[in-house]
C-alpha cells in the first residue's frame, strides 16, 4: 500500500507546483461586481481565468433574505455580466462555474448590491496630504486585491530645491479596513522621481510583498524603526542649490510583509549617489550637476528574469549614467542577482557606453526576444534579463514610451518612443518620437527630428485602420505604420478600455473619452470630476491607478473621492459581448500595473494585440482556453 501510494503522492505534490516554464502568479478569485441601475436592474460582472476549462459556463445566484436563487435558466455562455431586472429585494449575488457534465463549482464570493458604480474605499487622510499614485496587490492571500496609497505632501521634482513633506506608504482593503502604514521618514526626498514602490508576490508564497528605498527614521507598518532614527541628513543650507536634498547618509532598500507592513528585510541600496556630479551624459540637454538632481531619478519594476520567478528591479539615473540592480528574494532572502552600469559618462561623448543617457521618466517590461524570460525597456535602450545589453536605439532621454503588440502585421512587439531636444542636443537632430521593433531597436518610422516633444500614446481607437493609432507631440493622429490620417485627440496621456467594445478609449480631465474617427474629436462618455476632488496632480491627467482589477476584462479607475478622504474604484456598467481572460493573467499587463506608480506614470498594455479585428491567435496561448 506505501509503494504504490507514492507514485500518486508525487504526482498530487507536482500538480501544486508550476509546469517547467511557468510563471509562478498570484491566484485570483472571481471578482464579482453587482452595481444597481437607473431603472432598478442589477448588473453583475466578474473575471474569466486562465485556468478556466474550454467551454465553460456560469449560473448566477441572487441571495435574498440569505437565500441563494438561481436566476439563469440555462448556463451563460457569453461575456461574463449579466442584468438581472428583477432584483428588487437583492442583497448580494454570486456566480458558479458550470462543468461539461452540467455539474457546478465552487460559487464565487458573495458581492454586495452597490448603489452606484464605483467601491467607495474610505482612507485615513493626513493633514496638507493628499493621495497620489497607487498599486495593487493580494496582500493577504485571499485571491482579492488590495490598495497600496502613496499619500504626498510638498512633492517637489529634482530640479527644484526645497523641503517635502515625508512619503507615507498605506494599505486598504477595498472595504476601506486599512492594513498598515509605512512613513519613509525625512531623509526620503517626497516627489515623482524619489519613491518608486513595488508591491507584488515576489516569492510565490500567495502573499504580496512590498519593496522600495528607505533611509534612516523609515518607520515600518509595526511602528519599527530602520537605521538611526535621530539622523536628519537633510541640507539646511537654504541659499544652496543643494537645499531640502539628502546627499549624504547611508540608502538602503528594504523588503515589507505585505499583510502587515513589517520590515522582512534591509539591504544597501544599489548604487550608491557618488559621485554626485557623475550621472550627466548626452540625455536631455546633455549637461550635468553637482548639487543632486541627476543622481536622484530612480525608476523600478518586477520582471520574471528566469521565466518563473520575479525578481525585483530597481535603478538609477537617467541623463548618463544609468544603474540597474536585480534582486531576489528568495526564502526570507535578499541577493543581489546582477547589476548592469553603463559607466559615467563624460563630454564630448564620444567614447561613453552606447547605453549611457538612454533613461528616461518611465520603463517597461516585456519579453521583447520570445525566450520566455523579461526584458527591462529602459526607454531608448533594453536590458536582457541576464544584466546584460540587448541595444540601443540612440534615441536618447525621454518622457514617454509604449511597449506592445500594436501592429498585428508584423511579428513582436513595437517600442513607442518620444524624446527630449534640448538646448545643445537639439543639434544631434535625434527623432522627437518614432516606432521601433522592441526585438532589436531597429527604427520603423520617425518623425519631427530636433524637437522636444514631452507626450505621446498608442492604442487602436480608430477601427477603419489596422493595428493601434498614435498621436502626441506635433502632426495628427498616425497609423501605427506612421501615416497621418487626420486630427489628433486633445488628450494624449491616458488610455483605458472602458465600453465594451475592443478599442480603447481616452481618459483625460476627470472623464473617460470616446474618439470619433469621422468627425475626429473625443466625445465624452463618462465623467468622475464632481466627485473626485480638484486636489489630484496634473488636474486629472492620470488616475492614481488604472487597471483590470474587478469584474470582466475592462479596467477600473481610481480616483480621489470629493473631499480627499475616499478613493472611488468606477467601474463600467456598460454592455460587452466580448469574454476574454482577465487582463492581470497577462504577465506584460501584470507587471505594468506593477511600474505604474512609477515616475511619469504611463497606461499599461497587454502582450498581445487588443483590438479591433484581434483573433484567437493574437493572444498567448495561456489565454485563449475560454475563447476555444
Amino acid at each position: 500500500m506505501v509503494r504504490s501510494s507514492l507514485p500518486a503522492a508525487i504526482a498530487a505534490f507536482c500538480l501544486l507546483l508550476p509546469a517547467r516554464g511557468e510563471r509562478v502568479m498570484e491566484k485570483l478569485g472571481r471578482g464579482l461586481v453587482a452595481v444597481r441601475q437607473a431603472d432598478g436592474g442589477v448588473f453583475l460582472s466578474w473575471r474569466s481565468l486562465a485556468s478556466d476549462p474550454r467551454g465553460l459556463r456560469f449560473h448566477v445566484y441572487r441571495v435574498t433574505s440569505g437565500r441563494e436563487q438561481r436566476i439563469t435558466r440555462e448556463p451563460l455562455d457569453g461575456a461574463t455580466q449579466y442584468v438581472d431586472h428583477e432584483s428588487a429585494e437583492a442583497e448580494s449575488y454570486l456566480v458558479r462555474l458550470v462543468t461539461r457534465e452540467g455539474g457546478e463549482g465552487e460559487p464565487s464570493r458573495r458581492a454586495k448590491v452597490l448603489a452606484q458604480p464605483f467601491v467607495e474605499i474610505p482612507i485615513q487622510a493626513i493633514p496638507d496630504y493628499r493621495p497620489g499614485d497607487c498599486s495593487a496587490a493580494d496582500l493577504d492571500g485571499d485571491g482579492e486585491y488590495e490598495i497600496v496609497v502613496h499619500q504626498v505632501s510638498r512633492g517637489r521634482d529634482n530640479s527644484f530645491t526645497g523641503m517635502t513633506g515625508t512619503p507615507v506608504l498605506d494599505a486598504y482593503k477595498l472595504d476601506g479596513t486599512h492594513l498598515w502604514r509605512i512613513d519613509l521618514g525625512i531623509n526620503i526626498r517626497e516627489g515623482e522621481h524619489y519613491t518608486q514602490f513595488m508591491v507584488y508576490d515576489l516569492d510565490g508564497d500567495g502573499r504580496a510583498e512590498l519593496a522600495c528605498k528607505t533611509a534612516d527614521g523609515t518607520k515600518d507598518g509595526t511602528g519599527t524603526t530602520i537605521g538611526d532614527a535621530t539622523k536628519d541628513w537633510r541640507n539646511k543650507e537654504e541659499r544652496s542649490q543643494k537645499f531640502g536634498r539628502i546627499l549624504s547618509g547611508p540608502e538602503y532598500l528594504t523588503v515589507f510583509d505585505g499583510r502587515t507592513g513589517a520590515a522582512l528585510k534591509t539591504a544597501e541600496f544599489i548604487p550608491g549617489r557618488d559621485p554626485i556630479d557623475g550621472w550627466g551624459g548626452i540625455g536631455g540637454n546633455g549637461g550635468n550637476d553637482s548639487y543632486g538632481n541627476r543622481c536622484d531619478r530612480f525608476l523600478a519594476c518586477v520582471a520574471y528574469l528566469d521565466g518563473v520567478r520575479p525578481s525585483l528591479v530597481m535603478s538609477r539615473g537617467v541623463y548618463g549614467r544609468t544603474v540597474l540592480a536585480a534582486w531576489d528574494w528568495r526564502g526570507g532572502e535578499l541577493k543581489s542577482r546582477w547589476v548592469f552600469d553603463s559607466g559615467v559618462a563624460k563630454p564630448p561623448f564620444e567614447k561613453v557606453s552606447p547605453y549611457s543617457g538612454m533613461g528616461g521618466h518611465a520603463l517597461s517590461v516585456a519579453d521583447v526576444d520570445g525566450d520566455g524570460k523579461d526584458e527591462i525597456v529602459y526607454q531608448a535602450m533594453t536590458v536582457d534579463d541576464d544584466g546584460k545589453g540587448l541595444y540601443s536605439t540612440g534615441r536618447r532621454h525621454g518622457d514617454a514610451l509604449h511597449v506592445g503588440d500594436f501592429d498585428p502585421s508584423r511579428e513582436g512587439l513595437e517600442l513607442y518612443l518620444v524624446t527630449e531636444n534640448e538646448e545643445r542636443t537639439v543639434s544631434l537632430q535625434t527623432p522627437g518620437a518614432g516606432l521601433h521593433d522592441a526585438r532589436t531597436g531597429k527604427p520603423l518610422w520617425s518623425h519631427s527630428p530636433g524637437m522636444d516633444i514631452s507626450d505621446g500614446v498608442v492604442a487602436d481607437i480608430d477601427p477603419r485602420h489596422p493595428g493601434a493609432e498614435v498621436w502626441g507631440g506635433s502632426g495628427g493622429l498616425r497609423t501605427i505604420k506612421g501615416i497621418e490620417i487626420g486630427p489628433r485627440p486633445r488628450h494624449s496621456d491616458w488610455v483605458v478600455w472602458w465600453d465594451g467594445d475592443l478599442l480603447r478609449e481616452i481618459y483625460g480631465g476627470f472623464a473617460v473619452h470616446k474618439w470619433n474617427p469621422v468627425e475626429g474629436k473625443e466625445q465624452k462618455i463618462f465623467d468622475a470630476s464632481p466627485g473626485s476632488g480638484r486636489g489630484n496632480r496634473y488636474m486629472g491627467m492620470r488616475p492614481n491607478l488604472a487597471a483590470d482589477l474587478l469584474g470582466d476584462w475592462r479596467e477600473e479607475l481610481l480616483l480621489p473621492g470629493p473631499d480627499g478622504k475616499s478613493l472611488r474604484l468606477h467601474i463600467s456598467t456598460m454592455p460587452t459581448k466580448h469574454r476574454l481572460v482577465t487582463l492581470m493573467q497577462d504577465p506584460q499587463y501584470r507587471l505594468s500595473i506593477a511600474w505604474q506608480n512609477v515616475s511619469y506614470n504611463k497606461p499599461p498594455h497587454p502582450s498581445f494585440f487588443l483590438g479591433e479585428g484581434m483573433t484567437l491567435r493574437d493572444t498567448p496561448h495561456s489565454l485563449q482556453r475560454t475563447r476555444e
